[in-house]
């Protein structure tokens, strides 16, 4: 029985994350080395998140901008998820996740989203405030990770799978 396919496309600043966070769910690794994603990058991964059958997500890593243009509008086409990124040490970058969606949603309206805020590892360097995270968690799911540790990584994609669920 093969797994459903579903288009995931990460969005966000650039240096938020995006590929580390990729690299460390599909990969399992981590480098310190930070290179720019020039375009989109594609990787998938199944992932088993309790339903009868798994799912693999095709994950596309867009490269990182505070705003969509044209070309990043067409990588949307066909996604059903979209994971936010967030660098938990840069304020702005929060607020260009949420711009990233709600420019997302005039194409994709009903696609599932989630915020993903990186870089826990450096918590006691982070600009985004606890107060601002709880408000956010009133309309969209927050989840704190660390590509450098895994911490929250493994979740947040198998929390994707389970709202795009069978």
């Amino acid at each position: 029985m093969s797994a459903q396919a579903r288009k995931i496309c990460m969005l966000g600043d650039f240096g938020v994350g995006k590929t580390s966070l990729v690299s460390r769910f599909v990969r399992q690794t981590f480098s310190e080395n930070y290179l720019t994603t020039v375009g989109v990058k594609v990787d998938s991964k199944e992932v088993d998140y309790g339903a009868a059958k798994p799912m693999k997500l095709v994950i596309w890593d867009i490269a990182g901008k505070s705003g969509l243009d044209a070309l990043n509008m067409s990588y949307l086409r066909g996604a059903s998820g979209l994971l936010l990124v967030a660098d938990g040490t840069r304020e702005s970058t929060l607020r260009a996740a949420i711009d990233l969606l709600m420019q997302s949603r005039s194409l994709l309206p009903e696609a599932q989203a989630i915020l993903m805020v990186n870089k826990l590892d450096l918590v006691e360097r982070w600009e985004v405030a606890p107060a601002t995270l709880a408000e956010l968690r009133q309309t969209l799911p927050v989840l704190e990770t660390s590509a450098r540790l895994g911490d929250g990584v493994e979740q947040a994609f198998i929390e994707m799978a389970r709202r795009l669920g069978p």
